[in-house]
């Protein structure tokens, strides 16, 4: 299912993730909002696999942030090191109810609360090759476009030509 949906009701929320899990989220993009780091929910990578977070910074580094909303959550979840193939820094984001010990040291790690997120742990640089940051920047660049476009078209049909009734 595409994040965005016009069969929805809350066009940005797909039902994919918990109640705590899109707290931790909105803390997380708030603090990322306040740095001017872009942020897209959910994004696809070449891999298969799909990230939480992926942002933009205005230098043009890219960030994933995996959120994690318990200790099982984190145990079940082995597909993260990849995430590291598509970004300059990688976080782990989660809320005060999951120990920190628990998320590896080279990884950085932002704490949430629903209303803002603190970075309790920087995340190391690990430069992407150009190549991967010309794709991801495209892909990020192509899939906001298209989120929004669908947006758009939900919010009035008639941009969609689907309305037979549209004024002329």
């Amino acid at each position: 299912m595409p994040i965005v949906s016009p069969h929805l009701l809350d066009l940005l929320v797909d039902g994919r993730q918990s109640e705590r899990a899109m707290l931790v989220r909105r803390g997380v993009q708030r603090l990322m909002g306040a740095s001017r780091v872009s942020l897209l929910p959910e994004l696809s990578l070449d891999s298969g696999r799909r990230a939480d977070l992926v942002g933009l910074t205005e230098k043009g580094d890219v960030v994933i942030v995996e959120i994690k909303s318990s200790i099982e959550d984190f145990r079940v979840d082995r597909k993260w090191p990849i995430y590291r193939l598509h970004c300059d820094r990688l976080y782990f984001a989660t809320h005060p109810g999951v120990p920190a010990e628990i998320f590896p040291e080279d990884c950085g790690l932002i704490l949430s609360d629903g209303y803002g997120a603190e970075i309790l742990r920087e995340a190391p640089e690990h430069r992407l090759p150009a190549p991967t940051r010309k794709a991801m920047t495209l892909r990020f660049a192509r899939a906001a476009a298209d989120r929004l476009q669908v947006a758009e078209w939900a919010a009035n049909p008639y941009l969609t030509g689907l309305n037979d009734t549209a004024p002329r």
